[in-house]
């Protein structure tokens, strides 16, 4: 079985982030950068499944700078096999195209799996899973929590839904999304590191992928969020309701 991993280079989570003076983004000139921690889970998932000998082969796929191959590099650590990189010289690009162009990596190397996190933390969209699976025709299970190879090859897959947990099985192909509860991802160790070296890193460029990449959403303006205001005392109960009624606007 073959299991292709995808993962995105973002800033990273212990970053505090700072909006750029003209508004149009987030700077990330000089900015500790690292792998999207759903995409971590993603690729220790996938390790684990190779341990138990399900699987034989991880791809690790990211799209984006040259930069990107340090995130490459850090999943071959943790047990990828083999590395490819989709260069796209810094085009922002929505879910729908990253979808696109996971699709035609996934239809030449035909992986039996497809493993993803559920949204990246800079952008929070949580749509490429669902998109991905959609383009492919493909079974999907999103939001795992656990994830269970059955003897016929089939998934059972945990998923964490508003009611609780909910349990579906699904064949092969098909497309998971990595929830926060499904594993802990392994530091990578040194050697490991070593051996990531080595490791091979396919890079193709996204304009010889015969993609039409047309860009659907446009960022007009990104701000701080707004500082929150101080907490009030209240003397009882129907001051408070009061207050969540008339000010807070919540009840």
């Amino acid at each position: 079985m073959k299991a292709l991993v995808c993962v995105k280079r973002v800033i990273d989570y212990n970053v505090k982030i700072r909006v750029k003076m003209d508004k149009s983004g987030v700077e990330t000139d000089n900015v500790k950068m690292s792998m999207n921690p759903f995409d971590e889970i993603a690729v220790e998932e996938a390790v684990k499944m190779k341990e138990s000998g399900i699987i034989n082969e991880i791809i690790i796929l990211s799209i984006g700078a040259d930069t990107s191959q340090e995130t490459i590099r850090t999943g071959l650590a943790m047990g990828g096999d083999r590395g490819i990189l989709i260069k796209t010289d810094g085009q922002d690009l929505d879910p729908l195209n990253i979808g696109k162009i996971i699709k035609v990596v996934s239809e030449k190397e035909n992986p039996d799996l497809i493993i993803l996190g559920k949204q990246a933390i800079d952008d929070d969209c949580n749509q490429t899973g669902q998109i991905l699976a959609t383009l492919l025709n493909c079974h999907q299970a999103t939001f795992a929590s656990k994830v269970e190879v059955n003897s016929d090859k089939s998934i059972n897959v945990t998923r964490e839904v508003d009611g609780g947990l909910e349990t579906i099985k699904v064949s092969l192909p098909c497309v998971i999304t990595t929830d926060l509860r499904l594993n802990e991802p392994r530091y990578a160790s040194l050697p490991n590191i070593m051996k990531a070296k080595q490791k091979k890193i396919e890079t193709l460029d996204v304009n010889d992928l015969s993609i039409k990449l047309d860009k659907r959403v446009q960022t007009i303006e990104v701000n701080d969020p707004p500082s929150r205001k101080p907490g009030v005392m209240v003397n009882d109960v129907d001051s408070l309701i009061e207050k969540l009624r008339n000010e807070a606007k919540v009840i």
